[in-house]
């Protein structure tokens, strides 16, 4: 198995947070005792007249200058040390290009595999490449406790390593369109035998040209293959079916035929399915590769 790093994400960034959460905890409840102190001590019923002739108090006010400020720079240092190691990738991470669009993610590997989930290997540092391709986006992982803001045409990047199989939420954390709250993909950590067999495997295991294209451009992030409506309509059984379409502010019916998809695919707000929002992106895709999907749509009963 890989060596863990000295330190993870997680490890960088929960420490910070409990220790500011235990100093902020600690000045409530001290105030809100003074306070209270004060309040039954100094009642006016008790002292209906002030009894203390005090201008000042020089220890005092170097205890409310000296402690915070201590405070403060200890924030600041930890923090600081935290932020160095989100920003410090351990050597020999595997590399990963996250890909945003509106409203999707892909996750491309140094071998060429995509996928739309990332897909990692227990105990193994990823270094997380950050690409949009329009909008500003928001890489966010709560459960490794990394944040980062992914902007056109700006290189950034996350790392971050998954100590416990299982399933974590990625999300958007950037509002990013209308489809912003349907932007959600999970990180796959597997054993590394599991992670090696998905990562080699050939693009017959990927259920052919049709279905890599439709995970390269991002089309499962809104549209679903088992019939669960997304933001857009299922592609499940779509081939062939009758669906009713708004054109031009007027609906129709049509029977979906290999010259409906086409125009679905090059002008893909032209016809809008009812009850779906014109949200779907123009693609620029060849002949060969609308034929490719097309092909695909058509097994998909």
């Amino acid at each position: 198995m890989n060596q863990l790093p000295l330190i993870s994400t997680t490890d960088a960034i929960n420490p910070v947070f409990m220790f500011i959460f235990g100093a902020c905890l600690i000045l409530l409840l001290g105030i809100t005792v003074t306070m209270v102190t004060f309040v039954v001590r100094y009642h006016r019923s008790r002292s209906p007249e002030p009894t203390s002739n005090a201008s000042g108090n020089f220890w005092l006010e170097v205890v409310w200058i000296v402690l915070p400020t201590l405070l403060v720079l200890a924030m600041f240092y930890y923090g600081w040390t935290g932020y160095l190691t989100l920003r410090t990738v351990p050597k020999g991470a595997m590399e990963v290009t996250a890909t945003a669009r509106q409203w999707s993610w892909t996750f491309t590997y140094a071998n060429g595999t995509t996928s739309p989930k990332l897909y990692v290997a227990v105990g193994t540092p990823v270094r997380v490449e950050l690409v949009s391709e329009d909008v500003i986006h928001g890489f966010y992982l709560p459960a490794f406790r990394v944040k980062r803001d992914i902007v056109p045409g700006m290189k950034n990047y996350a790392w971050f390593v998954a100590t416990e199989p299982g399933s974590y939420d990625l999300f958007c954390s950037q509002y990013c369109g209308t489809g912003h709250s349907a932007m959600i993909t999970t990180v796959e950590a597997l054993s590394e035998e599991k992670f090696a067999a998905f990562l080699n495997q050939n693009a017959a295991k990927k259920e052919g040209a049709g279905h890599e294209l439709l995970e390269k451009h991002g089309c499962l992030g809104c549209h679903s293959l088992d019939g669960t409506p997304k933001v857009g309509p299922t592609l499940k059984g779509l081939w062939g079916s009758s669906v009713t379409v708004v054109t031009g502010g007027a609906e129709r019916t049509v029977t979906v035929d290999e010259e409906y998809l086409r125009r679905s695919i090059r002008e893909p707000n032209a016809d809008i399915v009812k009850g779906f929002p014109p949200i779907m992106p123009t693609l620029v895709l060849k002949n060969d590769e609308i034929r490719d999907i097309i092909e695909y749509l058509k097994g998909l009963k």
